[in-house]
């Protein structure tokens, strides 16, 4: 049962970055601050593979500083 469960937060985690990183795309920014947006997606989803707990709050936090428009700096 637990397993189940296990797979179920697995999902909706996974469902949640793929429409973070369609999010990301579709935004009129420079391709640095694109670039680094990415970048971050992409350390969340590799935190998803050791600490699924870890990047669920990650994730939120991403997510909420992308609607209110908060962006980190162009990458060089």
């Amino acid at each position: 049962m637990e397993h189940d469960g296990q797979l179920a937060l697995y999902a909706a985690v996974a469902d949640r970055l793929k429409e973070a990183h369609t999010r990301v795309r579709a935004l009129q920014v420079p391709e640095g601050v694109r670039v680094a947006l990415t970048r971050k997606l992409l350390i969340i989803t590799a935190a998803a593979k050791h600490d699924l707990g870890d990047a669920t709050k990650r994730l939120e936090r991403f997510t909420d500083d992308l609607a209110q428009g908060r962006f980190p700096a162009e990458s060089l």
